[in-house]
């Protein structure tokens, strides 16, 4: 019985972190591209502003970060208007919490790597295209979209690796709550604070030779990718 509630502590902030990452890479790719489709493009003099709006996550501490997705969440802000929309009292200290946070605090990580690829990409591709009368959507899903790619595969690692080792933002607005909050970054602070160090090692080693795996397979597909392309 030891045994498999030991092994339940493991996999359980495992299991919800893949859940997490998967879940905030994919929404960020849907966001993620049309703001930095714009922000590559526009002529509009906002355009450095919410880019540098965007960058935020960049720089400020995780902590403060995390304090303000904390208010925002919590029953007095946002939170608690769609919390009341949702039928629950706030978001603050639950999963879908911890997802609009991770997205929050992950965005410049998709928003970056995407803008510098659409910019490299320049206009020529698509003015030429559009003399061969392509519409405007057939000009983004079939020639942006496939330049660039590596910057795509670049944002999804980025995001993904940045939402595993997250730790001040969830910490702040998740807490550690076993089952809903408690995520990889959570578990082994709480092991190591518990002087439980197998434990830690256990998911810290999982982490690093996951983190070292993925980074490395997106980083081969994204220089094929760019081979193809050139």
């Amino acid at each position: 019985m030891g045994g498999r509630a030991l092994s339940d502590e493991l996999w359980s902030p495992i299991w919800l972190t893949i859940q997490l990452a998967g879940i905030t890479t994919f929404t960020l790719l849907i966001v993620g591209i049309p703001i930095a489709w714009w922000l590559a493009w526009s002529t509009s003099r906002w355009r450095e502003v919410v880019g540098a709006i965007v960058a935020l996550p960049l720089v400020l501490p995780p902590t403060v970060l995390g304090f303000y997705i904390l208010v925002a969440l919590g029953p007095q802000g946002l939170g608690g208007w769609f919390g009341h929309l949702a039928g629950v009292r706030s978001f603050a200290f639950t999963f879908e919490g911890l997802i609009l946070g991770s997205v929050i605090s992950s965005l410049p990580f998709m928003v970056q790597p995407v803008r510098n690829s659409f910019e490299a990409m320049g206009r020529r591709p698509l003015e030429v295209a559009a003399t061969l009368r392509a519409s405007p959507w057939d000009r983004f899903v079939t020639i942006a979209l496939p330049l660039a790619l590596p910057g795509l595969l670049t944002g999804a690692v980025l995001t993904f690796a940045h939402t595993i080792g997250e730790f001040g933002v969830i910490l702040m607005i998740g807490g550690n709550i076993p089952g809903e909050t408690r995520v990889l970054s959570i578990a082994v602070y709480d092991f190591v604070e518990t002087l439980r160090w197998r434990e830690a090692h256990i998911l810290s080693v999982g982490m690093l030779v996951f983190s070292f795996v993925v980074i490395l397979l997106v980083s081969l597909l994204a220089r094929k990718s760019k081979g193809r392309a050139l």
